[in-house]
């Protein structure tokens, strides 16, 4: 399975400037969190351009979630700039920063358990809801409406995953790996120009796996994503990463092609070590 590695994206290790690329659609300079004296991102800067998809990656406790949790304010960061196009997300609240199109999953799953899989995607259609207090509570027309409009759209989202079969099924009772997708269907339920996905492959099968690295690439076309992706599996991330960057202990210890990534001695010190480079 080969690499796609396209011309326009930048590579290398230059992290001195922050001037942010016309064309990136996410730029984030100098983000730092500080928990007391713990330093659990320093000075993480990035640019995301539209179509692309980077990975993040290091071992455990390397603040790779932790760049998760600032870039959608579950955190507020010490200091550094977040830029969505022309808005600052810096410390605006997560569903404000949701609206404005950064979403997200989570390592461990978290649906809605005993609800099916459909309500699950209604409930993250609700984001874009017009219909006000009165009109929801007298059920007038244009909230009926409204509210057809909504569940066709859920429908859209888990076609688009291949979950559409499950649509009446509670969502505790659905395979591993299809409750994964339902994680991935209600992050694109909100719309988002840039998708963060933590650990999609985590406990899948090798065929899931493959499956999943399929699906991100349809979505990330159909729906026009940016993409952000933590994962541990390299199979993963050197056959689906356009671009890497690479975390020890908060900070980037180096950023480029997948090619480039898999051959950096610091990386290979650090992190990957000599069985993952020889595989």
């Amino acid at each position: 399975m080969g690499i796609n590695e396209p011309a326009e994206f930048p590579t290398g290790n230059d992290r001195s400037s922050a001037v942010r690329h016309p064309g990136a659609i996410l730029t984030v300079s100098g983000l730092t969190k500080k928990f007391k004296g713990l330093v659990a991102v320093d000075n993480f800067c990035m640019e995301l351009h539209p179509g692309e998809i980077v990975g993040l990656i290091g071992p455990n406790g390397a603040g790779k979630t932790t760049v998760f949790n600032l870039l959608t304010g579950v955190l507020p960061p010490t200091e550094g700039r977040i830029m969505l196009r022309d808005q600052n997300l810096t410390r605006l609240s997560p569903d404000r920063i949701t609206r404005l199109g950064i979403a997200r999953t989570f390592q461990n799953i978290r649906l809605f358990p005993n609800l099916t899989v459909l309500q699950n995607l209604l409930i993250a259609v609700q984001i874009h809801k017009n219909s006000g207090f009165l009109s929801t509570v007298f059920s007038f027309p244009g909230f009926i409406r409204e509210e057809k409009e909504l569940a066709a759209r859920a429908l859209v989202y888990l076609e688009a995953l291949g979950i559409a079969h499950y649509r009446d099924q509670e969502a505790k009772n659905l395979p591993y790996g299809a409750q994964r997708k339902l994680e991935v269907a209600r992050a694109l339920a909100a719309g988002p120009a840039v998708l963060l996905l933590d650990e999609p492959a985590a406990g899948m099968n090798p065929q899931e796996t493959l499956e999943l690295m399929h699906t991100i690439r349809r979505i990330k076309d159909e729906f026009n994503l940016a993409i952000i992706l933590i994962e541990h599996d390299m199979n993963v991330v050197m056959n689906l990463c356009h671009r890497l960057l690479v975390l020890s202990y908060g900070k980037t210890i180096a950023e480029g092609t997948p090619a480039e990534i898999k051959n950096n001695p610091t990386v290979i010190n650090a992190y990957l070590g000599r069985s993952a480079v020889n595989a």
